[in-house]
């Protein structure tokens, strides 16, 4: 792969996997277009992770704790080979809502990598959100 692609760059986390995850994006969108229901949209997805043979769970839960106690749930879209948080949207554009969500199921779970992926009628459009903790 070349360099424009982004795959090879040091500085960039877990840059192989996240290009692998965007074509299944990319491919999704191609074959079903715009204007779905996002349940629809996760389960076209689910069967593009199943048919790479990513490992990934759906739906996970992750529990926020204070002084070891559960004070909320959170359940996101797809955990990615165990180590990313993939969240998927319909619709036309990124809300700070929508990234404050994920940036939130990052720090609950301690991941580093989330992308925040919109099947918009012009496309595939993603974000890569990181976890800032300093202590990975």
């Amino acid at each position: 792969m070349n360099e424009k692609s982004g795959v090879n760059r040091k500085d960039l986390v877990y840059p192989e996997l996240s290009y692998q995850v965007m074509g299944v994006l990319f491919e999704v969108w191609k074959e079903l277009g715009y204007g779905h229901k996002e349940k629809f949209y996760q389960k076209a997805v689910s069967q593009g992770l199943k048919e790479k043979d990513f490992k990934f769970d759906e739906q996970v839960p992750a529990q926020l704790l204070f002084k070891n106690q559960v004070v909320g749930s959170y359940f996101f879209d797809f955990l990615v080979e165990d180590k990313m948080v993939l969240e998927i949207k319909a619709k036309n554009y990124f809300s700070k809502k929508d990234i404050d969500q994920l940036y939130s199921y990052l720090k609950a779970k301690n991941f580093k990598l989330g992308i925040l992926a919109y099947f918009s009628k012009n496309g595939v459009k993603y974000k890569r959100i990181l976890n800032i903790k300093e202590d990975f």
